[in-house]
């Protein structure tokens, strides 16, 4: 079989993989790009887009089931759970065909199968036990993404314990549900089957719900949660799952040793992700990895030369925006241009559950930790008139400064399309804007927007609206 050339091999079709293999393709490179499934990856068709498109579906249920309090009727409000599963795969299918053409717009040669590395700038693809093709680069990136993360004794049936998979396309919606995880993925999920009916318990081994996030941003969201009827339990952790044919009987156990029975319908595991790097041939060629992901530099080199990772298989944060600026340094560094190795302390982080949650940077705990002297500033969403107009009244704005060079360290909020706000915080970051700048910033009235102005001014002692 004769083996086929290119600058730069990708493995991996996802945000990461084929944001690369067009950037690739415009600084002039010869790019191919291997996909075994489906082409945008698990974001696009698994994770990041169908999931919202549920969660729109949840949000409209739910002010159409409060239409009164906007001085609206609707009656006999309900939902097909099986249309608000299609239109989710309706979203995805539809941008999946916009990653093909934009891939064949740029020339990039997509190779359908999987690949393994056969040694220095050397690929195999098969697919269905078949040989494809052998492809050789002096560049290969792996960009293989990664996988839900399996609790020992409560693995995945697909059936009654599901993960986000079978959590996002329920033929109907269970009666009740037990949420394992309170990160991102577990929360959106809550929040989805909650508003839509469910009666959901949230189970996290941390003492905060959404463990990454700030204390305080995390607090208020859980009061939020709580007042939408979920039951949360941190510091907990499910011990052992018995399973019967219609339910799932979880045996749970705090710090100190209390243990309690719950029984659901379903259990959703949400406990993370681990990157795929089985079956590669990375261990073949020595490439390092550490706690199932890659070991990278800023620019997306491992320890051997030619041989690449970015994206979730490269660690975290294991977000889809950080594979996709991950790529494009990776990439830019091999194209020859002088670029800056890829900085993830300004990666912002979302999630869209209801209320959402947004920030970037280091919470206040972090900063003071890392022997900042801080300045913080707080402004609540019930101050705003824009918030208070919506109907969406209950959230905070909170900024962490440098006291002494008044570096904007972090941002974190909790509340009306904060996954929208957050950006405005995450360049000024990027351009190292001082509280003077952002204090000299004109921002429009009536937003939303209007209260990150005042959450600066805050942390100065100069709000003028609270």
């Amino acid at each position: 079989m004769a083996e086929k050339s290119f600058d730069v091999l990708i493995i991996g079709a996802g945000p990461g993989g084929y944001v690369t293999a067009i950037r690739g393709a415009q600084l002039g490179l010869k790019v191919g790009i291997v996909e075994k499934q489906h082409l945008g990856g698990i974001c696009l068709n698994w994770g990041c887009i169908p999931t919202k498109a549920l969660l729109r579906s949840a949000e409209i249920f739910h002010y159409m089931s409060h239409a009164k309090d906007y001085g609206l009727s609707a009656e006999k409000v309900g939902f097909d759970m099986k249309a608000v599963v299609q239109r989710s795969r309706g979203v995805s299918k539809r941008l999946n065909g916009g990653v093909g053409h934009l891939l064949k717009k740029n020339k990039v040669e997509v190779i359908d199968g999987e690949a393994v590395l056969q040694g220095q700038g050397k690929i195999s693809v098969s697919k269905d036990g078949k040989a494809v093709g052998e492809y050789a680069a002096k560049h290969i990136i792996v960009a293989t993404g990664a996988r839900p993360r399996a609790l020992p004794g409560i693995e995945p049936d697909k059936k009654q314990i599901l993960t986000y998979f079978e959590a996002m396309v329920p033929e109907t919606l269970p009666k009740s549900l037990l949420v394992i995880g309170s990160g991102a993925i577990g929360i959106e999920f809550a929040s989805f089957y909650r508003t839509m009916g469910s009666e959901v318990t949230v189970v996290e081994v941390m003492n905060q719900v959404l463990p990454v996030e700030d204390a305080e941003i995390a607090g208020l969201a859980r009061k939020q949660f709580e007042k939408q009827g979920i039951k949360i339990l941190t510091g907990t952790k499910v011990a052992s799952v018995k399973k019967a044919k219609d339910s799932v009987t979880c045996h749970l156990e705090d710090a100190k040793g209390k243990t309690q029975e719950i029984t659901v319908e379903k259990v959703i595991s949400a406990v993370g992700v681990v990157g795929n790097i089985e079956n590669l041939g990375l261990e073949a060629l020595g490439v390092k990895t550490d706690r199932g992901c890659v070991v990278t530099d800023g620019y997306g080199r491992t320890n051997v030369a030619g041989v690449y990772a970015i994206g979730d298989v490269a660690g975290p944060p294991m977000l889809a925006h950080k594979a996709e600026h991950e790529g494009v340094v990776c990439i830019e560094k091999i194209a020859g241009r002088n670029v800056h190795a890829f900085d993830k302390s300004k990666i912002p982080g979302c999630t869209y559950c209801h209320p959402q949650i947004a920030s970037v940077g280091l919470t206040e705990a972090k900063a003071k930790e890392k022997g900042h002297k801080v300045k913080v500033g707080r402004f609540p969403f019930i101050a705003n008139g824009k918030a208070i107009a919506l109907g969406e009244d209950q959230g905070l704005v909170k900024t962490v400064f440098d006291e002494k060079t008044g570096e904007l360290l972090g941002a974190h909020m909790v509340g009306a399309e904060v996954t929208e706000l957050i950006q405005g915080y995450v360049v000024a970051m990027n351009l190292e804007t001082t509280e003077q700048e952002l204090m000299h910033t004109v921002f429009p009235h009536p937003t939303l927007s209007e209260m990150m102005h005042e959450s600066v001014l805050d942390a100065y002692g100069r709000a003028i609206h609270f």
